[in-house]
């Protein structure tokens, strides 16, 4: 399966369009920013296994896979290994065109006719530039119905984890889960979940955050690096994961609550479009 290449710099970056539009690997030198995809998970032609990969058409969980949207009701088949929820989207499971790519940038495009899996036709758009002082992702979702359609965005990256891995971000409040991290309630950030000072990453999240602003910083003082993450409109929730004993972390930018797709509504013909940056420095 074919990987493209962009390099800037001190910095490399493997895209793998052929499993799931995903970021293959990222990294600072020899330094891996992102979780590497292993050949194994790049020829399986899906991308959950990836460095990071796009939620498209939609973020987190659909609970029992019962879409409802302006009264009509949709049902959803299962699409994750050891999940009943339909989950992330469906764009991390296709092959996309590369409709475009050189030496710093690429042009990932993939089209859905709504006749399998999610219910509605649209064009995503994945369009990722490098340079020097790091790596820019453009989302972009067209709804190509003659009606509106429930819509979202995000991106799903899996930051590399060392014991002294320091995270940073600011948010409003948090949407509790059940057992099956599906959501439950609303409520301020408690402290135990409040990162908005610098400090180490803890396990025990899986969670969603509201009214984010957009900006989170990864640091890793054993190695003398910084990811500041930059997300702009309409990535204004985010998911942090924080599992125990696993080499990584994720910090998702989302355009919408988990479990709530069906508000996110897009009018016939429009564009759902947003920039997430990760810029990477010395400390």
């Amino acid at each position: 399966m074919t990987l493209l290449s962009l390099h800037a710099g001190r910095l490399a970056v493997e895209l793998a369009p052929q499993a799931g539009g995903s970021i293959a690997r990222f990294r600072h030198d020899d330094a891996d920013l992102l979780r590497p995809m292993t050949a194994e998970a790049i020829a399986s032609g899906r991308g959950n296994e990836a460095a990071c990969y796009p939620l498209v058409p939609f973020s987190n969980r659909i609970a029992n896979g019962r879409l409802v949207f302006d009264g009509q009701a949709f049902k959803l088949e299962p699409n994750w290994p050891g999940v009943r929820h339909p989950m992330h989207g469906e764009g991390w499971a296709r092959a996309w065109d590369v409709a475009r790519h050189d030496g710093q940038s690429a042009e990932l495009v993939h089209e859905h006719d709504g006749k399998k899996g999610w219910p509605f036709r649209y064009r995503a758009q994945l369009s990722f530039r490098l340079d020097e002082g790091g790596l820019t992702a453009r989302m972009a979702i067209e709804n190509r119905e003659s009606r509106a359609v429930p819509a979202g965005l995000g991106l799903h990256p899996f930051f590399t984890r060392d014991a002294d891995s320091e995270l940073a971000f600011r948010a409003a409040a948090v949407w509790l889960g059940d057992e099956e991290v599906l959501p439950t309630k609303r409520v301020a950030v408690p402290a135990e979940w409040d990162y908005s000072r610098s400090r180490t990453v803890e396990p025990g999240l899986d969670n969603c955050f509201e009214a984010w602003d957009g900006w989170a910083v990864i640091s890793w003082p054993g190695r003398g690096l910084k990811l500041e993450l930059q997300a702009g409109q309409p990535f204004r929730h985010t998911v942090v994961y924080t599992p125990a004993n696993r080499p990584y972390f994720c910090v998702e930018p989302v355009s919408h609550v988990n479990g709530k797709v069906a508000e996110a509504r897009l009018a016939p013909g429009a564009t759902l479009a947003g920039e997430v940056a990760f810029r990477v420095s010395t400390l």
